[in-house]
């Protein structure tokens, strides 16, 4: 972080602060929030948590979920009264201010100082202050760098440790990403150190499921996976009324993108989900191929060269046409491709 020294000194004295994430936030981007905050709680200053929208029910176990303030959940007044009060805005693990929803045009009339951690690219200049690396694997990874060159890093304990965790943790794909640089395996030990469980973070992430949750990847699997072996792509199109089947909660469909990136063969995979206001979109691929650019230029989205986002306002079937009239323009691309053992983030 450039200017180290003033950030240091405006966070000398007690200020209140609101630290805020993308909407349906992940394990990095909720667990960068709280873990951060709980540092700064103890550091004397008053901290709220603002996510734009829920997350998912298997981050419920994070220290200070049950103070985390969720703004579509009826709270758009109280959150607004926080925002505008705020001396210091920490905006963690987005790179513009439209992932934040109708909280970004709040951030942006805030007069407080704004602060970005994040690793995603191509970040909007609305910030005072910024810490912000594309190498990083994950915003967790960088706050614990940020409380590092702070001095603070004593003051984890093995609750903020664990948060910290679980967003590398899932942020490199359980550390099977080419992500996962000695970096982030050092920093891992440290926060085990602190007191971090690995695996009771990794059983609350990635082995805690609803009986609809399963049934619902069993269905996607079986039925709505398409693959074009000619663009070296799969997807699956899911409806809403197929959410509804299954009960889908937020999170349920986390991760099914990356069957379609496991097959065999496939470079580019998306999941393409109709959620009744949006089309959303989430794209992985491998190798030089950028889903970041692809969905830049096609589908108002971004994020990371191998990981990235969408959305459409069209219906899930035009969407879909559309998504499929793209791919003869990167056939060459993607079949180019060389494809070895290294999984990509």
């Amino acid at each position: 972080m450039q200017n180290l020294e003033a950030f240091s000194k405006l966070l000398g004295s007690p200020k209140n602060i609101v630290i805020t994430t993308h909407h349906k936030p992940d394990a990095d981007a909720l667990g960068s929030s709280l873990g951060l905050g709980g540092i700064l709680k103890k550091k004397g200053h008053t901290v709220s948590v603002i996510t734009p929208t829920d997350y998912p029910a298997f981050l419920n176990w994070m220290k200070g979920n049950d103070e985390v303030i969720i703004y579509e959940a009826n709270n758009q007044a109280v959150s607004k009264d926080l925002v505008e009060k705020a001396d210091v805005i920490f905006c963690l693990d987005f790179n513009t201010l439209s992932r934040i929803n109708e909280l970004g045009e709040l951030v942006r009339a805030s007069s407080a100082i704004k602060v970005l951690i994040d690793h995603h690219l191509e970040p909007e200049p609305f910030y005072d202050f910024q810490y912000w690396n594309i190498a990083a694997a994950a915003t967790c990874e960088l706050v614990y760098e940020l409380l590092v060159k702070m001095n603070y890093e004593s003051l984890l304990d093995k609750d903020l440790a664990e948060c910290l965790y679980a967003g590398i943790m899932t942020d490199t794909g359980g550390f099977r990403h080419n992500n996962t640089t000695a970096n982030v395996h050092n920093i891992t030990a440290k926060l085990i150190s602190h007191g971090a469980d690995n695996a009771r973070v990794a059983k609350l992430v990635y082995d805690t499921n609803s009986l609809d949750r399963l049934r619902f990847m069993g269905y996607a699997l079986s039925e709505k996976l398409t693959v074009l072996p000619e663009y070296r792509t799969a997807f699956f199109a899911i409806t809403s009324e197929e959410l509804k089947r299954f009960n889908s909660k937020t999170g349920d469909t986390e991760g099914l993108v990356n069957y379609a990136l496991s097959l065999e063969g496939i470079v580019l995979a998306a999941v393409i989900i109709d959620r009744t206001e949006a089309v959303k979109m989430s794209f992985r691929s491998i190798g030089p191929f950028s889903v970041n650019d692809f969905a830049r230029a096609h589908f108002e989205g971004g994020g990371h060269r191998n990981a990235a986002g969408g959305k459409s306002d069209e219906s899930l079937e035009k969407t879909v046409e559309k998504f499929l009239s793209l791919l003869p323009a990167y056939q060459a691309d993607l079949t180019n491709v060389k494809i070895t053992n290294q999984v990509n983030a």
